[in-house]
């Protein structure tokens, strides 16, 4: 397994904190509060917040619209040597969408039991038959970025 779990350095705080602050972008437009920031030699090349419902597009997911904005950046779909800080476990696209960008290192806060393709529901960053493999570290401010989704949602059932 490709995954570390070790404690974040200040660097990976730093940009979580990041991630967290679109992810509550997001939220004050409607959106299920989502934050992402792709970061290549300690800067910040792309990043995004979720936006399907406003945007009208099933796939403008924060992951999706930091890889994006960081591609175009870049001149080139492929973010070799490139961190993708991500306030939750991202899903089969997001995962499948930062393996053909070879994005080398993943870094979300918290888990997503019902989606989540890198360890609740699937390991995809870990499949050998895919012709990419990245590095993930979990938990960075979990509790953070976890419960700003759960009141977010609970206040949608409310």
């Amino acid at each position: 397994m490709n995954a570390d779990r070790s404690s974040a350095g200040p660097r990976d705080l730093r940009f979580m904190q990041l991630a967290l602050a679109l992810a509550r972008e997001a939220e004050a437009l409607g959106e299920v509060p989502v934050g992402a920031v792709l970061v290549r030699e300690g800067e910040v090349i792309g990043q995004g917040h979720n936006q399907p419902v406003s945007s009208k597009d099933p796939t403008a997911h924060a992951e999706i619209a930091a890889l994006r904005q960081a591609a175009e950046k870049a001149g080139n779909y492929r973010l070799p040597g490139s961190t993708l800080y991500v306030t939750i476990e991202p899903c089969a696209m997001c995962v499948g969408a930062m393996i053909h960008a070879r994005v080398e290192r993943l870094v979300f806060g918290a888990r997503e039991p019902r989606a989540g393709a890198v360890i609740s529901r699937e390991s995809l960053a870990d499949k050998t038959w895919l012709n990419h493999r990245m590095e993930f570290t979990e938990g960075v401010l979990a509790e953070s970025c976890g419960s700003l989704l759960r009141e977010f949602f609970a206040r949608k059932r409310n």
